[in-house]
């Protein structure tokens, strides 16, 4: 099937020059790796129709005129339902973006078991772009999720301002229980550096600290997914990085965009190439994580 692309000359980033084409291109090289982490999760579409400099939108519900050969999903909400898009297909993502798609956000969980999320992201959103606050909170987070709770972490550019760092899971908790395990994990982390971390979600009362955002582990929440361009001068790209890559003095969040990404992908190996094959439950670190939580308490108390 050949999806009509209209006006590839449209200029969407003014700035950098970057047009529709140059994107719908962008997307259509980066299929074959980004698909396997939008295939049957429920999307949710930001859309710049205009090009940057206008206000976009964030589109759940499919539209009415999207052709029939576009694969939805009706997914429960809260009064009522969503009829989401699934991007299964490299002619769905060309489709998408040739009608002003630039973002592409994907629920934690597949359509077939909705409840029951795969994984875990820890969104850390640093205070006035400073990006080695990001990398050292990074390390912390993967120095207690794999060294004291036995999780596999895995790093991730946002191509915004910070980092995911995303645990596979094997969908054996629901949402809530991986939430509260979520929340525990952030919790433990601002009790011993109180003075680096915050969960607070309103910016003034962070006072300079990096903000721990456990939030999105949430039925119905969104993560960006791997590979997606995000609205912003030079259309940077969120980028999947091996834990080595955090060295690099050169780091950002918006290292990689789409002229760039390719050589990436050519010379470095996919890193998270095996990342289901570390999915496991949390029954197991939750009582690690409890009794990290015990001592703390105990620790205060005496």
């Amino acid at each position: 099937m050949e999806v009509e692309i209209t006006h590839r000359g449209k200029v969407l980033f003014p700035e950098t020059a970057i047009t529709k084409g140059n994107l719908i291109d962008y997307y259509e090289k980066i299929a074959d790796y980004m698909i396997p982490f939008l295939k049957d999760r429920p999307l949710t579409i930001q859309r710049f129709p205009a090009g940057i400099t206008e206000e976009g939108f964030f589109q759940k519900n499919a539209s009415e005129y999207f052709p029939a050969w576009i694969k939805t999903a009706r997914v429960k909400k809260k009064n009522g339902w969503v009829n989401h898009v699934l991007c299964n297909t490299t002619e769905t993502l060309l489709y998408l973006v040739n009608q002003g798609a630039i973002t592409f956000h994907t629920t934690l969980s597949r359509v077939d078991k909705l409840e029951f999320p795969d994984r875990l992201i820890f969104d850390l959103d640093p205070p006035n772009d400073n990006f080695d606050v990001v990398v050292e909170g990074a390390r912390t987070i993967r120095e207690i999720m794999e060294n004291r709770l036995g999780m596999t972490t895995f790093p991730m550019t946002t191509g915004s301002k910070g980092l995911h760092v995303v645990i596979p899971l094997n969908c054996t908790e629901n949402f809530n229980e991986v939430h509260d395990f979520a929340k525990k994990v952030a919790t433990y982390v601002c009790y011993n550096h109180p003075e680096k971390y915050t969960m607070a979600m309103p910016k003034n009362q962070r006072k300079g600290r990096l903000f721990l955002d456990y939030m999105r582990n949430s039925y119905g929440h969104t993560g960006v997914c791997p590979f997606s361009v995000r609205a912003i001068e030079g259309a940077p790209v969120a980028t999947p990085l091996h834990w080595d890559e955090l060295k690099s003095s050169t780091l950002s969040s918006r290292t990689y965009n789409i002229h760039n990404v390719y050589k990436r992908l050519r010379e470095v190996e996919n890193p998270w190439k095996l990342f289901e094959k570390y999915s496991k439950g949390i029954s197991v670190a939750k009582g690690h994580l409890e009794r990290l939580l015990e001592e703390c308490t105990h620790t205060e108390s005496s």
